[in-house]
């Protein structure tokens, strides 16, 4: 089907539902295409707004997914009344799910060996038949020619379907820019749905997610990692929302 997308602060973002974009990844899970997917929250928009080779990054992505309420607030402000976010944590317990379900074998690349191995247990816990075809913690510095091909063949010859990504925002987004077309399965770069599924981090309850509150949450567990990013760029987000609805462009 066709795309349909409207700009956030002069960035693309798809507007669908959580059925459509499920049935869209398991699709081309199945075939393993190489494909990319972004889940763009209010970080990512702003930093795509100020530096046009990420946003060249999210615009080449094969779908980018509201994340966060206000980035799903802004669609429905463009005429898509109904648009939900489409967050990393919930796709990837959702795709894990469908993936149990359908036989679609899928891997995990990125932070630590202990994350890892309480995220397979948790998985596996809910998800018994889940087939996990692999799962990698790389080294934290810029892998080599050599390593990165090693890295790559190990995905491919897993068989794995999907490649869930979680190298922090925006590594991984380049990162599975640099590897569509060499990794045969679908990349989504899920950013903290790793720590949060393994209960390493907390996640924020229910309420605060629903009502626009998960980075208030995070903020405070985190105040010196992540103040700047939340502080500063929630401000930049609020700045260019009002442009754009008000001028009809962010700048």
């Amino acid at each position: 089907m066709p795309r349909k997308t409207a700009r956030v602060l002069e960035v693309p973002i798809d507007a669908l539902g959580w059925n459509e974009a499920i049935s869209r990844l398991l699709q081309w899970a199945r075939q393993n295409e190489s494909r990319y997917v972004t889940i763009c929250n209010a970080h990512v928009v702003v930093t795509a707004s100020q530096d046009s080779a990420y946003r060249a990054v999210i615009e080449s992505s094969d779908m980018a997914t509201p994340d966060g309420a206000p980035v799903a607030w802004m669609l429905r402000r463009q005429g898509f009344a109904r648009q939900q976010r489409i967050n990393g944590p919930d796709l990837t317990w959702a795709l894990a799910r469908s993936c149990e379900a359908e036989g679609v074998s899928v891997y995990f690349y990125g932070s630590t060996a202990e994350t890892l191995a309480k995220l397979r247990q948790r998985l596996l816990a809910a998800f018994p038949a889940l087939r996990i075809a692999g799962m990698e913690s790389p080294p934290f510095r810029h892998l080599n020619a050599e390593e990165d091909a090693e890295a790559v063949e190990r995905m491919n010859a897993s068989g794995a379907g999907i490649v869930f990504v979680g190298l922090g925002c925006p590594k991984q987004e380049r990162w599975m820019a640099e590897h569509r077309g060499r990794v045969r399965a679908v990349m989504i770069g899920v950013g903290a749905a790793f720590d949060f599924h393994a209960g390493t981090v907390s996640r924020a309850p229910a309420w605060m997610r629903n009502n626009g509150l998960e980075w208030l949450h995070r903020l405070a567990s985190e105040p010196r990692r992540l103040w700047k990013r939340y502080l500063v760029t929630n401000s930049l987000f609020v700045v260019g929302a009002i442009r754009q609805l008000v001028f009809g462009h962010a700048r």
